[in-house]
């Protein structure tokens, strides 16, 4: 027989969310901790920001090999992939950015609590959207990393043809062209992306992640 969700504490209490009414939060009978002691590390949100080109999925990518390499639980979520599914329905007005990374700390977040590594990679061009999924998290689970590439230096990649297109009039509101992007003021990591290898930035984060106790050193 199943208990009700006043007298089993597995349930949280009735609450309204947004537009959805009478839910209440199943508490896993897994704990997050319990995840990080079986596995041997903790999980984290790395958020991996900056201007289309930067870098920001290859090295998302590369650092998630090399966590895998380590034995350790680790995904990406990236940008492009996002939004074949889940963000779909979602443009580029500022709006619809906001939403687009809303949803996507909504679900870093399950990852997080699934003891999971979870690599971000998004433009995410606006400190608000990012503050808002920093507060989702308890201190020190959210590592902002940025990837400093000039504007300069993404264009001459420009791997998708995308910043000729908006120089061309045909993509409207493109971050770093015809919408702002507002770069991290203290985030946990800066990289050059635009001037390091891809192995020194590599570096750089898996350091970051010894350092604050989330990965085993590996020296």
């Amino acid at each position: 027989m199943t208990a009700s969700p006043a007298s089993n504490p597995a349930y949280g209490a009735l609450t309204t969310q947004g537009n959805s009414t009478n839910i209440v939060w199943h508490h896993s009978t897994v704990s997050r901790e319990a995840r990080a002691h079986q596995r041997g590390h903790r999980s984290a949100i790395l958020w991996f920001t900056g201007l289309s080109g930067a870098g920001k999925s290859t090295l998302a990518n590369a650092v998630n090999s090399a966590l895998f390499e380590q034995g350790l639980a680790c995904y990406v979520l990236d940008g492009d992939n996002i939004r074949h599914g889940l963000c779909n329905d979602l443009g580029f007005s500022d709006a619809d950015r906001e939403e687009n990374i809303r949803r996507i700390g909504e679900v870093a977040k399950l990852f997080l609590d699934a003891g999971v590594v979870v690599l971000t990679a998004f433009v995410s061009p606006f400190k608000a959207d990012r503050d808002k999924v920093r507060a989702l998290v308890p201190d020190g689970d959210f590592i902002e990393i940025f990837c400093d590439a000039g504007l300069a230096v993404c264009e001459e990649r420009d791997t998708k043809g995308l910043y000729a297109k908006a120089r061309a009039g045909e993509i409207k509101e493109f971050t770093g062209i015809s919408s702002p992007y507002e770069a991290p003021e203290t985030p946990e990591l800066r990289v050059e992306t635009g001037a390091q290898s891809l192995e020194n930035c590599v570096s750089a984060v898996l350091a970051l992640l010894e350092g604050r106790g989330v990965i085993p050193q590996t020296n």
